[in-house]
C-alpha cells in the first residue's frame, strides 16, 4: 500500500533553516510528480511546492518563493523540502502528497489521493 512518511520538522527561530523528508512507498515514486503542502492553525491547507517526476522542473507559492526549495531523489524514492529564512506564518503541519494522475502538478486538494500524516514546523523565538 502506498505510504508517505514525513520528518524533520521541529521548533526553530526566526531566519532560521529546516529540511522536511517524505519517505515514500508503495508505489513507483519516479513516475509521480510529487507535492507539499500545510495547513496552520485554524485555517485551510495550502499548497506550498511541487516538483515532476523527473525534477526537470518546480514550482512554488508565492508566500515560500525564493526561501524554499523543493527536491526528490527518486533512487531513494525521498521528498525533500529545504525552508530557509523561516518566518512565524511558517509555522503548520506540513503534507507531502501524491497526485492521482502522474506527473499532474495541481494546487488542487482533492487531485491528490495520499497523503503523509505531516510533521509539525513551528517558527518562533
Amino acid at each position: 500500500q502506498v505510504q508517505l512518511v514525513e520528518s524533520g520538522g521541529g521548533l526553530v527561530q526566526p531566519g532560521g533553516s529546516l529540511r522536511l523528508s517524505c519517505a515514500a512507498s508503495g508505489f513507483t515514486f519516479s513516475r509521480y510528480a510529487m507535492s507539499w503542502a500545510r495547513q496552520a492553525p485554524g485555517k485551510g491547507l495550502e499548497w506550498v511546492s511541487a516538483i515532476y517526476s523527473d525534477g526537470s522542473d518546480t514550482y512554488y507559492a508565492d508566500s515560500v518563493q525564493g526561501r524554499f526549495t523543493i527536491s526528490r531523489d527518486n533512487a531513494k524514492n525521498t521528498l525533500y523540502l529545504q525552508m530557509n529564512s523561516l518566518k512565524p506564518e511558517d509555522t503548520a503541519l506540513y503534507y507531502c502528497a501524491k497526485p492521482k494522475v502522474r506527473d499532474r502538478i495541481s494546487t488542487i486538494v482533492h487531485e491528490y489521493d495520499y497523503w503523509g500524516q505531516g510533521t509539525q514546523v513551528t517558527v518562533s523565538s
